[in-house]
């Protein structure tokens, strides 16, 4: 199993990929005029908020007093959510899909990491039910996506 420190530090990295996504989803929902797809992206922002607290509590529990509070712009641009301001910008709903989606397969990638390292047994239930939601959020978002290019 993971030494302490091994494990608040797959905690950060989590946290900072939720923060980034809680971010963009929050931008993406701003942008877009279709209210089913800026409900969609609001609550997606809120469901990665909730995340967070819930990872912080974890990380707490492993000792670190100050867990991961601020996305990082290394982080966002690592996971693909700084594409989505040129999208924004267009305002073309496709586009702010596409890099939407894009940004998910960072997070969804992050978390199937995660699912399988050496963590403790609790902490592992609570990133694998992460890692579900997250999978299914961008499995819908990538189906929003093929649908609007389809019409």
């Amino acid at each position: 199993m993971k030494e302490q420190k091994e494990i608040i530090s797959v905690l950060d990295e989590l946290i900072e990929t939720l923060r980034d996504g809680q971010q963009g989803f929050r931008q993406a929902a701003e942008s877009v005029s279709d209210p089913k797809l800026k409900s969609l992206f609001r609550d997606y922002s809120d469901q990665r908020s909730r995340f967070v607290t819930a990872l912080q509590t974890e990380a707490r529990k492993f000792g670190e007093k100050e867990p991961d509070n601020d996305s990082s712009a290394a982080g966002a641009l690592h996971r693909g959510w700084i594409n989505l301001k040129a999208a924004v910008t267009g305002g073309d709903e496709d586009a702010i899909l596409d890099e939407c989606e894009r940004a998910e397969d960072s997070a969804v990638e992050e978390f199937h990491k995660a699912a399988e390292d050496d963590l403790p047994p609790a902490l592992q239930e609570v990133i694998l039910r992460q890692y579900a939601e997250i999978k299914a959020a961008h499995d819908r978002i990538r189906d929003l996506r093929d649908a609007v290019k389809m019409s």
